[in-house]
């Protein structure tokens, strides 16, 4: 009997995510039960330079630097920003202080999201379809059948492949909303 494209793939994607969401509040509430959310206003700043370095692999990607293996570097990438985002959000916490660290935050979400799309759906969607496609066609199914039985499979996997057209652009929405809370902090916190 063959497992749905929901049940294999979609699901353990849901799971991922929802364990960075639980990560960031438990930690979050640790920070608070032990009386150290000042710990938990600092966290934005390890969990950006994860973020930023986890770049590396964009740039091996797009032939800006030419060492390292980019499937190492695709892991790297996953690791550092997955711990970043996380870092990241256990330093917003459940704070509502102002509007644009929200907004940043929002970005971030989406980012991860639609990166974990990228990781754990995608490739392995693809896959799945082209593994139930080959399957009803090795029980003698013909063309039309085939096509319909995988249907559903088939327009979730075209929908997912559109997964990079919102990736980099919320990347840079993520990015300019960053960096207009950095320097916000440092205008308001006078460190300038």
């Amino acid at each position: 009997m063959t497992t749905s494209l929901w049940r294999q793939h979609i699901l353990p994607f849901t799971l991922l995510l929802g364990l960075l969401a639980l990560a960031a509040v438990a930690g979050d509430a640790v920070l608070h039960r032990l009386d150290l959310v000042w710990v938990g206003r600092y966290l934005g700043i390890p969990g950006t330079l994860l973020i930023i370095v986890s770049l590396v692999y964009s740039l091996r990607k797009r032939k800006y630097i030419s060492t390292g293996s980019p499937k190492s570097l695709l892991t790297f990438h996953e690791f550092t920003a997955w711990l970043g985002s996380l870092m990241v959000l256990i330093h917003g916490g459940i704070h509502f202080n102002a509007i644009l660290p929200w907004l940043a935050t929002i970005a971030m979400g989406v980012n991860v999201i639609s990166g974990l799309v990228g990781k754990l759906l995608l490739d392995r969607s693809r896959r799945h379809v082209l593994a139930q496609r080959e399957h009803y066609q090795l029980r003698g199914m013909a063309l039309p059948e085939v096509e319909q039985a995988v249907f559903w499979d088939a327009v979730s996997l075209g929908a997912m492949t559109r997964w990079r057209k919102v990736h980099i652009p919320i990347f840079i929405v993520f990015s300019i909303l960053a960096c207009g809370h950095i320097i916000s902090v440092f205008l308001f916190w006078g460190w300038v």
